[in-house]
């Protein structure tokens, strides 16, 4: 019996057994195992009455959503069983590769097709379903798909979208799953300034869809690598926390007590709270791998680190009492301290966040490359060795001087001259005996004690005097080559706690200055002293991590945790004003007329105002009190004797100015004894004749000793109307605290007032704008970490300490002891301050006496040019120096003429005559100005003219810029431009004449010569 008669039995059997029960019926004949395109399927049905055959699709996704697809329906009446063939159109997301044509589909889970007899209500609206069949469909992978091949012509951009890469190679989206919050190392002094992170949500719905479902129960890890150099001064201290929308904490909270215990703090979905101690204590001095895991109800946290060669792991479980809530989009994480806690002082490593999973156990776990390569338990240890040595030598010191009888005293660096040049060789006691590369440390430590009639000395005093040295040294020198030889003498000032040595350390060895380049060791060195708060240590990471210098990545949250912590500062030493500080000034050494202006008490500038002073010249006494206070144009700071200037122009002069500053010394009891009435009484002064810093003075007197806030926030107002910058940021502060009269405390409203305040230059309104910027304003306010990063990065180069490094270069250049300058000038310029930068780079271009290896000046000059034109306001002579540069082709690089063209366009931009006046002489050389530097330079209309018109436009910008000095070289540029036009229109002029002679005299001779010619014809013919 074949196939097709035992077929037809079974249909018949249906069909009988179909007209027995009186049912309807449809089945699925030959339904594919897979999503196939274009598949021919067989389906049997039959129907009790009228009815309607349907064909579905259904789909269930990964996120849980389920799709129905209708593919084909037909009508059915009461009959026999009938077979009819259909072909199956899946939708092509189900069958195909995504082509830009056919969509992207979500992950599919499942698929399958359902085959369904369907009568109609009685309103035709409510269908009932009689019999259904299903079978089930596979789908493929994506790359297991065929590419469907269109029909139709697709558009043009279409087609280029099928080209692009996304198409070309196809590849998952990256998604933070395993996040990196912190790659490098990151130096904590213990303040309130930590790193701020946040996350996205996922791009992936699928993976969205996870997380959101894991909130209430998540599964997940948080690994970090911390070194403590001290517990806690206060009771709590931050190691990582999550702030979430309302400024509260949330899961996880991760804190160390004063007794090296973990506070692990949990929060419910409920709004329920635990929060449990570790039953272990974190130690001292050692990297430690600290790992939280969260797994539903489980908190588990442990502890990593070696101990004598071996490797140690404890940890602590708990188990909560409630769910967990943990959703890591909202608000944002700390890394160390923030605004509500101090962080850990110490050193935060590598700190990876695994997002939906637990990795593995701590007993996998290596330690970092970043880690191992900065060595800094090596070098601490090297440290700790060597300060036991000095102390031990010290104490025999002392004991031994307190044995012998010095009547006379001595300059201690005299004295070290003089052992240094005499060869003598004295017996030393057994404990006297030193290694070679400490024999000169050792030395200054006897200098010391001796010279102090053996009174005890202390390691960071020798490291101050080692510093100190070295800088003479080196100035005496005042030569690269001598680098090689003081660098162990600072490196053992660093070991004995001299921040100056170990940022000196640092610059020489990023720099590469007498020294090879070590950029770790020189990380490693600013490290050190950044931990220890040291202000230029803090500015030169800050830089480092901004701008990603010496291969180090970019990261504007960890750079922002460094500014902000000097800007806080900066802010800080402005109301406290010492020896050790001096105002910032940018001088750059190619400006001719600020170098001359620079002075000193016994100076000619200094000695005239005072003269005009003494003649009753307000402007005399106010620049005389300023420089005097502040230390400005290369005098020293002197409070006392600025304070009597003030007191001159207030009293004698009554100038609003010297009133103002004289009132407010007396309220704050700076170089004066504190007189608060009598400040106000000269403030009020002020203020009546209209000066609007007195009138700001006075309503934060109101504010902060009388209390009366209606009275300051009436003053504020008026001086906030006059443009003064101090008011909006006491407004802000008002209303951030809830303090303005008649209104609630509102965040968004500061903001607006800090962002005046910073745009008018006041460096607390740039330190509180950047910290609303660091972590933004739910709904009101994004957050912004790059322009943070600037706002605190200004604010942070107008710290005094950088003014006595910038100070002591430009005294340094002013003495032409070139070596030193550069020294400090350098030490400034790898903090990323622009000017500095560019000195660095003149006084390599210059290398006068040649100082410096030619090569290493030219690399130094380049480089630092390079760097100089990438700041916010970069000195316009850097933009010619790098054209001249590309243009010159050193180092045996290709001429770059269109690199050369930007640099000098970029400056002539900003009116400097020389960019005018070089982009004339590339194009006199023949270089086509190409069009986009026309369309900057606003010349577009003469890139297809005369070549002449371009230079005559060049020039003539040249010559009418403000600068006096380019009127004359520009002039002759430009009247050799005409001259040249005016001889080519002679020339011309010349050749048309010519043309038009010969036009017109051409037909006469030509009739001359053929009558000649006919004449002589007829004599030959008579």
């Amino acid at each position: 019996m074949g196939f097709c008669t035992l077929y037809k039995c079974i249909c018949q059997f249906f069909l009988s057994m179909q007209i027995v029960w009186g049912v309807d019926n449809v089945k699925l004949l030959n339904p594919p195992e897979e999503a196939l395109p274009d598949h021919l399927l067989r389906v049997l049905y039959s129907c009790d009455g009228a009815a309607t055959v349907q064909l579905d699709c259904v789909v269930s996704f990964e996120t849980g959503t389920v799709s129905t697809i209708l593919i084909r329906q037909w009508s059915c009446v009461p009959s026999d069983p009938v077979i009819r063939t259909v072909k199956l159109n899946l939708p092509d997301w189900l069958v195909y590769q995504a082509d830009g044509i056919v969509p992207e589909s979500h992950r599919v889970l499942n698929c399958f097709l359902r085959a369904s007899i369907r009568y109609s209500g009685s309103d035709d609206t409510k269908r009932s379903t009689g019999s259904q069949d299903v079978a089930s469909l596979q789908p493929k992978p994506f790359f297991s798909r065929p590419i469907k091949q269109h029909q139709l012509c697709t558009a043009w951009s279409k087609q280029m979208l099928q080209l692009t890469q996304q198409f070309l190679q196809k590849q998952c989206p990256l998604e933070q799953e395993t996040i990196h919050l912190l790659s490098g190392i990151y130096a904590s002094t213990g303040e309130h300034f930590g790193i701020t992170k946040t996350l996205d949500p996922y791009r992936n719905e699928l993976l969205e869809h996870f997380r959101l479902e894991a909130i209430s129960f998540p599964w997940c890890e948080l690994s970090m690598w911390i070194f403590v150099s001290r517990y806690c001064k206060d009771r709590l201290c931050g190691l990582f926390y999550h702030i979430d929308s309302h400024n509260n904490y949330a899961t996880p909270a991760l804190f160390l007590t004063k007794s090296g215990q973990l506070h692990v703090q949990i929060n419910g979905v409920s709004e329920e709270s635990s929060a449990f101690l570790s039953s272990f204590t974190v130690p001292l001095n050692k990297w430690c791998q600290l790992s939280l895991t969260l797994q539903g109800r489980t908190v588990t946290v442990s502890l990593a680190f070696m101990d004598n060669k071996e490797r140690a792991v404890k940890s602590s479980e708990h188990m909560l009492s409630h769910s967990a809530m943990f959703d890591d989009t909202e608000g944002y994480f700390v890394i160390g301290g923030g605004k509500y806690i101090r962080g850990v002082e110490g050193y935060f490593g590598p700190v990876v966040y695994y997002r939906n999973r637990v990795p593995h156990s701590m007993s996998e776990a290596v330690v970092p490359h970043v880690i191992k390569n900065v060595n800094l338990t090596g070098w601490l240890q090297s440290c700790q060795e060597f300060i036991f040595d000095i102390t031990v030598k010290i104490s025999g010191f002392t004991l031994k001087a307190k044995h012998e009888k010095k009547g006379t005293c001595f300059d201690v660096f005299h004295e070290w001259m003089e052992m240094e040049r005499h060869s003598s060789h004295p017996q030393c006691e057994l404990w006297e005996e030193a290694a070679p590369h400490r024999k000169l440390a050792i030395k200054l430590a006897k200098l010391l004690v001796f010279k102090h009639g053996g009174t005890a000395v202390s390691p960071s005093a020798l490291g101050r005097a080692l510093y100190s040295f070295s800088v003479l040294k080196m100035g005496k020198m005042s030569s690269s080559a001598v680098v090689s030889k003081i660098l162990p003498l600072l490196l053992q000032a660093g070991c004995l706690a001299d921040n100056h040595a170990l940022h000196m350390s640092s610059v020489l060895y990023s720099t590469g200055l007498g020294v090879q380049k070590q950029p770790v060791k020189a990380w490693l060195l600013a490290l050190l002293a950044a931990q220890r708060d040291d202000r230029m240590a803090l500015l030169h990471l800050g830089h480092m991590h901004q701008q990603g210098v010496y291969g180090f990545p970019k990261d504007p949250d960890l750079a922002y945790a460094y500014y902000a912590n000097i800007a806080k500062q900066t802010t800080l030493d402005r109301h406290n004003p010492s020896p050790q500080q001096t105002f910032v000034e940018a001088v750059y050494l190619n400006n001719d007329e600020a170098l001359n202006l620079q002075t000193n008490e016994d100076h000619h500038i200094f000695q005239w105002l005072k003269l005009q002073a003494r003649r009753g010249a307000a402007e005399a006494e106010q620049a005389l009190a300023r420089m005097l206070f502040w230390g400005q144009q290369g005098l020293s700071p002197n409070i006392h004797e600025a304070v009597k200037h003030y007191r001159r122009g207030a009293v004698q002069l009554e100038d609003p100015v010297s009133m103002y500053d004289y009132g407010i010394v007396l309220l704050l009891g700076h170089g004066v004894e504190k007189d608060v009435p009598k400040g106000v009484t000269f403030l009020k002064k002020a203020m009546e004749q209209g000066f609007v810093p007195a009138i700001n003075a006075l309503a934060w007197y109101y504010e902060q000793f009388e209390k009366d806030y209606q009275q300051a926030v009436q003053l504020w107002e008026k001086a906030d109307f006059l443009g003064s910058p101090d008011a909006p940021l006491n407004l802000g502060v008002l209303h951030s605290q809830g303090l303005y009269p008649g209104k609630p405390a509102n965040q968004h409203v500061a903001y607006k007032y800090y962002l005046k305040s910073a745009e008018r230059g006041h460096m607390r309104g740039a330190v509180f704008l950047a910290d609303i910027w660091s972590t933004g304003i739910p709904n009101y306010v994004e957050r912004r970490p790059s322009d943070a990063v600037l706002w605190v990065k200004w604010t942070a180069e107008q710290n005094g300490y950088l003014g006595s490094i910038l100070r002591k270069a430009l005294d340094a250049y002013l003495k032409s002891d070139m070596f030193i300058s550069l020294l400090f000038y350098m030490m400034a310029a790898e903090s990323g301050y622009a000017p500095g930068q560019f000195n660095v780079a003149y006084l390599c271009e210059q290398n006068v006496a040649g100082f410096l290896d030619p090569a290493y000046a030219t690399h130094c000059m380049r480089r630092y040019y390079n760097l100089t034109i990438q700041s916010q306001n970069p000195n316009t002579h850097a933009f010619i120096r790098m054209g001249d540069l590309l243009y010159e082709g050193l180092d045996g690089r290709e001429k770059d003429f269109f690199s050369a063209a930007q640099m000098y366009s970029l400056a002539a931009l900003r009116n400097n005559p020389q960019g005018w006046y070089n982009l004339g002489l590339l194009a006199e050389e023949g270089y086509r100005l190409p069009l986009s530097i026309l369309i900057e330079l606003g010349l577009s209309e003469l890139y297809f003219g005369d070549r002449n018109l371009l230079l005559s436009a060049l020039y003539k910008r040249c010559r009418d810029s403000d600068n006096t000095d380019s009127y004359v070289p520009c002039s002759l540029a430009l009247f050799k431009v005409f001259l040249e036009s005016f001889e080519k229109s002679c020339i011309a002029a010349v050749i048309k004449v010519s043309a038009a002679v010969a036009v017109v005299a051409t037909p006469t001779l030509f009739a001359v010569v053929l009558g000649v010619l006919r004449r002589r014809v007829y004599d030959q013919d008579s």
